[in-house]
């Protein structure tokens, strides 16, 4: 059903919201979970308006709830916007990371308490399921659309979800062996120490 499939993305948006507002001190972690989130975020709001809104906007008992979930994915934007032209290492960047962490919890809170019942009864259950597959195929065309623009993530194509580009990016470096590194310095030993 369409509610299922949207739910998954907002538990992968409240995830990323949780890692975002508690990043600390590594600034290049920093930027690849907003990236994540901001992909995240403009792909689901893009497939969930598509497939979900304009379908309850035709029925005069879902218009106001529609006008306002499409009220609070507008403010969800101007945070997105406000956060990527500030610089990510003042304190007020996580200041106003935290408010859209906060914006992005209550809009999905109030979709899922009040927004999915009202479409549970106005969509039929052949709707909901068609609905849901096209959801589904959406939120990753949009993924790849959105994740195209940087080049810190990428759209996994087992899961269809937004991923750091860099496999190995949340490891800590780890330095080599003095074997190594003298063959790469074209020696045969390794450097001696004093």
């Amino acid at each position: 059903m369409i509610f299922d499939a949207i739910r998954e993305s907002h538990d992968l948006q409240r995830d990323l919201c949780r890692k975002l507002t508690a990043s600390r001190g590594n600034m290049a972690a920093r930027e690849v979970l907003f990236l994540q989130l901001k992909v995240e975020l403009m792909a689901h709001a893009a497939a969930e308006e598509r497939f979900l809104y304009a379908s309850l906007l035709m029925e005069d008992s879902g218009l106001d709830a529609s006008r306002h979930a499409l009220h609070e994915h507008h403010e969800v934007d101007e945070l997105l916007d406000d956060l990527s032209s500030q610089d990510k290492k003042q304190d007020g960047w996580i200041a106003t990371a935290k408010q859209l962490s906060f914006k992005v919890r209550h809009h999905l809170k109030e979709e899922e308490s009040k927004f999915f019942q009202l479409a549970g009864r106005l969509l039929s259950e052949a709707k909901k399921t068609q609905l849901a597959r096209k959801y589904a195929k959406e939120i990753v065309r949009m993924r790849n659309h959105y994740a195209a623009e940087y080049k810190s993530v990428a759209v996994s194509g087992a899961s269809g979800q937004v991923k750091p580009a860099k496999p190995a990016f949340d490891k800590p470096a780890t330095r080599g062996s003095a074997s190594a590194g003298a063959k790469f310095r074209g020696k045969s030993e390794p450097r001696r120490t004093r």
